[in-house]
């Protein structure tokens, strides 16, 4: 069985994927799968499905969620159900089941070690393949309590990284001209993200698009000082001071 979160959350097994029709249940199920292998107490889980202001009733329907989920997350010929009860709440024995994220981070992580090893087309292929697990927005807006939406928030955070380095390993390997729209598309969901805007700058120009190089600075400077009072980082003003002077080492940078 498989977990998948990075995305709608769903269960995936040989009979394909299924997914949670009711909401609270659904946010124990991924309170249980983010924090898999630990027990996470029963007052958290209830501060996960009703925040602050619970109802009277709360132990009662937890109780019944769980029992759903059980019933939701069993298999036939599993020797147990993977929800446990363990004082002082409840875990998910994750066994030999997968969790998406779990593959995504060890990919990550993975592609960042050959980054620092200049193997940058292992490294290409790692994160690329990392990013591919992605079906969409984490757990897909089921953000309720601190435990999913603290989750998210690091788990939205690595993703971006992911995206850097990939668009790192691209430029190393002389990929200018293929990560210019990429680019383009990561800036107008990222608009603050500096790291995207070094990428395209470097990418148009080593693609003979001097002007429209220093066009993204200008357009970076400004979206910073109108919307924060920011100048650009330190790397996006010399980079605009090497591509005004032609620096070769903009050039040399590339793998053959």
């Amino acid at each position: 069985m498989r977990y998948e979160i990075l995305g709608p959350l769903r269960v995936v097994d040989k009979n394909g994927a299924s997914v949670v029709s009711a909401r609270k249940v659904e946010t124990v199920l991924a309170t249980l799968v983010i924090r898999s292998d630990q027990v996470v107490p029963f007052d958290q889980l209830v501060a996960e499905i009703w925040g602050e202001m619970p109802p009277r009733r709360a132990t009662a329907a937890v109780h019944v969620y769980i029992s759903e989920l059980r019933k939701f997350l069993h298999r036939t010929g599993q020797p147990k159900n993977p929800v446990v009860t363990i004082s002082p709440g409840y875990l998910l024995s994750k066994g030999t089941d997968d969790i998406d994220f779990h593959q995504f981070i060890q990919l990550m992580n993975q592609g960042r070690a050959r980054m620092r090893d200049s193997r940058y087309d292992e490294a290409s292929a790692d994160l690329g393949e990392a990013l591919g697990l992605w079906r969409g927005r984490a757990l897909d807006d089921l953000r309720s309590g601190v435990i999913i939406d603290s989750f998210v928030t690091w788990l939205t955070e690595a993703r971006l990284e992911c995206l850097e380095m990939l668009g790192d390993a691209q430029l190393k390997l002389g990929r200018h001209r293929e990560v210019v729209g990429e680019l383009y598309s990561l800036i107008a969901e990222n608009p603050f993200r500096e790291a995207f805007y070094r990428q395209l700058m470097l990418a148009l120009y080593r693609s003979e698009r001097q002007a429209d190089a220093l066009h993204v600075y200008q357009r970076v400077r400004k979206i910073l000082h109108d919307e924060l009072g920011l100048e650009p980082c330190r790397a996006l003003r010399e980079l605009q001071r090497d591509i005004l002077v032609g620096n070769a080492e903009l050039e040399m940078a590339m793998v053959p």
